[in-house]
């Protein structure tokens, strides 16, 4: 592979890690190099990333962990977008993640993905800037990835006083293995509630 294939390569890969990120062994491992290479590699590209003005994100190292983030040069534009998106009603993909922490809570972003069966990212940044879901620890297991809970914000919104007021499930969690499950018991009662909440937020 080539060295722009290699960089191709790397972002696709963590972009689709997230905010959990990749350890050095496990990028070497995916993209079937050596970890001296790896190395290598990743620190050139994190180079080229920091000094290319055409480029939104830069790889950053958390720990044994890298990450594509966010230029800080773009912070207030973001903010900005977060905050408006607080006002505007959660896209079926928002609602069907939500859904998802709300009755398996609490879990990562990788078994959320699982029930899926897709990237699920982008919905759980929305969700974190709505204040409808949060960060609940890390759980125990390889990477510590970060377990994600519900808000007294979800309860708020969607007209809830606990969460034992969620729509009953007709399987049990154990059984459950796709999104629709999850996300047809919890619309299905929850979804006209969410679309009001969306509008009142709209009149403020």
């Amino acid at each position: 592979m080539s060295e722009q294939g290699y960089e191709a390569a790397l972002e696709a890969v963590l972009y689709a890690a997230g905010e959990d990120g990749m350890t050095l062994p496990d990028l070497a491992s995916t993209l079937n190099i050596a970890v001296p290479a790896m190395r290598e590699q990743i620190t050139q590209w994190g180079q080229k990333l920091q000094s290319a003005s055409d480029r939104g994100v830069y790889l950053a190292h958390f720990g044994e962990r890298y990450k594509l983030v966010t230029k800080p040069l773009f912070a207030d534009m973001i903010r900005n977008y977060l905050v408006d998106a607080g006002s505007r009603h959660l896209s079926q993909a928002a609602v069907e993640v939500v859904s998802i922490v709300a009755y398996q809570q609490p879990i990562t972003r990788i078994e959320i993905d699982e029930i899926r069966g897709i990237h699920s990212a982008g919905a759980l940044q929305t969700l974190l800037a709505h204040d409808l879901i949060a960060e609940a620890g890390r759980k125990d297991a390889p990477g510590r990835p970060i377990l994600y809970q519900t808000t007294p914000a979800f309860l708020d919104y969607f007209g809830l006083t606990a969460l034992s007021d969620l729509p009953p499930l007709t399987r049990s969690r154990a059984d459950i293995g796709e999104s629709s499950d999850l996300f047809a018991t919890f619309n299905a009662e929850l979804g006209d509630t969410d679309e009001s909440a969306s509008a009142d937020s709209e009149k403020e």
